[in-house]
């Protein structure tokens, strides 16, 4: 079964916190406030973070097919 993880552009991210809000795991933090890090051993490829991102640069990318 394929799995989704949550994928950050890194150069584009605000650091807004606001995929921190919305992540029912706790899987994304912001270092130093520079931009949002995604754990993956905690992310569930919800898809809740790239909706929530205002500027778009979250995306959910397929694994494990």
């Amino acid at each position: 079964m394929a799995k989704r993880k949550a994928i950050v552009s890194t150069r584009d991210c605000a650091a807004c916190g606001c995929c921190i809000k919305v992540c029912p795991k706790g899987a994304i933090t912001v270092p130093k406030g520079i931009y949002a890090k995604v754990d993956e051993t905690l992310c569930i490829g919800c898809g809740k973070c790239a909706k929530e991102c205002p500027t778009s640069i979250i995306s959910m990318e397929v694994i494990g097919q």
